[in-house]
């Protein structure tokens, strides 16, 4: 993934950029006016002196003749024009005046629509010089003949080339002036648009560990509150998880110190017992029960630790191996295979029901400790030669494909008043305390964690075999059936 720059950085590139892109075509479009601007200013005093010649131009005894003195030869070398060549060429095309290498007029040059007389502008290259050329149609005539005699007058491009160098570094000075000014200003704005956003990551770094108290979405402008509300939501969740994992270590902390204590004390027990044992055959038998006693203890606690540990899990929704197509229907029965001596010691009759393979998307462990804690529960609750029917199918609301797991026993049911209850950490219904004293009453909250992590959702209800009565419960698990087949 690319790391993102300095924000400051970005606006002063995504706003200077633009702007010296727009100053170099200004400075290529200032540049062209310019030429046009001079070839259309010096074109004129061209053309002024090529008619200044042109009145020059007159028939003298049936010849052509032009009578150019020196001082109008000297007047055409200005410094407005720069060095001036010209060239006049009689009626039938013989040379009259002027310097006859003059470059002569190409047949495809139209007439300058600019001016109304018969005039023709041309670019040529004259002694290793570029110049530009007016040749101008001048008729002549007197008693013995008419015609027209072409006039060519050419100035070297100095001139103009100076002039349009002078426009275009005035309008590229000032220009670049705007342009460093721009920066300046832009450079300023941006610190100071960026100033509360500035404050804002002050206020995050120099926050204590333990401060999750909310930022304040009107110190910032309009378009970062959506930013500030969205870190004050994670906040709030943060801190919701965490006073969460507090209230979960003091309440595995006082789960873990009673069977802890008790173990301890029936251990001390037990060495004083055995100290009498050797002499006391009823110390012997005392000592068998206290350490059959520890045996249960201890079965108890590890019991009640995987559960925290898989309610931890559960909570913090770790999947290993990622989220993948799961098999609800083979995660059930392999359950179901697993805790079948369970049953088959208790004379349960334990019944698995499926009509085809049934998939949703999530983390197979995940899932497998769900179906565990559903079935260990209804085995646990369910009385001796009772039934526990569980049954994996596919349910369409709406438009919607759900995958359900439904799990049913005959024990003591949950009253309706506790079904909202059951599903905190440690608590038991009071019909669930007396059917078993030694649960912990994680169960239904690892179910209810693991199923929230995959989306779903749980169902408690009576037994269909006995509504009403408070005997016998159907847990019912609802997921997103997996669109990946």
């Amino acid at each position: 993934m690319t790391r993102l720059g300095s924000l400051r950085s970005q606006l002063m590139r995504w706003l200077l950029v633009p702007l010296l892109i727009l100053v170099a075509v200004d400075a290529v479009s200032v540049y062209y006016n310019a030429l046009e601007v001079a070839d259309i200013a010096y074109d004129r005093s061209l053309l002024a002196s090529t008619r200044a010649l042109a009145e020059r131009v007159a028939v003298v005894n049936g010849h052509v003749v032009a009578d150019v003195p020196y001082v109008a030869l000297d007047s055409f070398e200005t410094d407005t024009l720069g060095r001036i060549y010209y060239k006049v060429t009689g009626v039938k095309g013989e040379f009259v005046s002027g310097y006859d290498d003059l470059p002569p007029l190409p047949a495809d040059v139209k007439r300058s629509e600019a001016y109304p007389a018969l005039v023709r502008f041309y670019q040529a290259d004259y002694h290793n010089q570029p110049v530009r050329i007016a040749a101008l149609y001048q008729p002549v005539y007197d008693d013995s003949m008419r015609g027209i005699a072409l006039i060519q007058v050419g100035e070297t491009m100095d001139a103009r080339r100076g002039m349009t160098r002078k426009i275009l570094f005035d309008t590229m000075w000032r220009q670049g002036v705007l342009v460093v000014v721009a920066a300046l200003l832009v450079w300023f704005a941006v610190r100071f648009v960026l100033r509360p956003l500035m404050q804002l990551r002050s206020d995050v770094e120099s926050r204590a560990p333990t401060d999750l108290s909310d930022f304040d979405p009107d110190r910032v402008h309009k378009e970062m509150r959506p930013l500030v509300l969205a870190m004050n939501g994670y906040m709030e969740r943060l801190q919701t998880l965490i006073t969460g994992q507090r209230r979960f270590i003091a309440d595995a902390s006082h789960q873990l110190r009673t069977p802890l204590t008790v173990l301890k004390t029936q251990a001390e027990l037990a060495l004083r017992e055995f100290d009498r044992a050797p002499d006391d055959p009823r110390a012997l038998h005392e000592l068998r029960e206290l350490v059959e006693s520890i045996a249960g203890t201890t079965d108890s606690t590890v019991h009640l630790a995987n559960r925290l540990l898989t309610l931890a899990r559960a909570e913090h929704g770790a999947a290993e191996g990622g989220i993948a197509p799961v098999s609800l229907t083979g995660a059930a029965r392999q359950v179901a295979l697993e805790l079948a001596q369970h049953a088959v010691a208790k004379h349960i009759d334990l019944s698995f029901d499926s009509e085809h393979d049934v998939l949703i998307d999530g983390s197979p462990l995940l899932l497998h400790e769900l179906v565990v804690n559903l079935l260990d529960n209804a085995i646990r609750y369910t009385p001796a030669h009772g039934k526990i029917g569980m049954r994996v199918f596919e349910q369409r609301i709406g438009d919607d494909l759900h995958a359900v797991l439904e799990v049913e026993d005959n024990g003591p049911g949950i009253p309706a008043a506790d079904r909202e209850r059951v599903f905190a950490p440690f608590y038991r219904a009071p019909s669930a305390q007396l059917a078993n004293p030694h649960g912990a009453g994680l169960g239904m909250s690892i179910v209810r964690d693991i199923a929230s992590a995959h989306r779903g959702e749980i169902i408690l209800s009576d037994s269909v075999n006995d509504p009403g009565s408070n005997q016998g419960l159907v847990v019912k698990v609802r997921f997103p059936a997996s669109s990946r087949k």
